[in-house]
């Protein structure tokens, strides 16, 4: 299972920076096919689009990265193993 989170881990840190340049293709496609009456509107939806998801794909590299290190090798089965420091 530990080397499944390994694997796992390897595709969220791939996945996040394949994600964030698929829309910023889709964002140019859309905003250049746009037609001059929507062209404000169409760059305001995908500013939004961009500024909401892009950390969502930082935090898939985060997780990722965490993955690969082993971080989520063994989790806590109750709270009496959780240490705070």
């Amino acid at each position: 299972m530990n080397a499944l989170k390994k694997y796992l881990g390897i595709i969220w840190m791939l996945l996040g920076p394949a994600l964030v340049g698929f829309m910023f293709w889709q964002a140019s496609d859309k905003i250049g096919k746009a037609t001059e009456a929507t062209k404000a509107n169409v760059t305001l939806q995908w500013s939004i689009i961009l500024i909401i998801f892009i950390p969502i794909c930082i935090g898939f590299l985060i997780f990722g990265y965490y993955a690969i290190q082993g971080a989520y090798d063994h989790l806590p089965e109750s709270s009496k193993e959780i240490d705070d420091y």
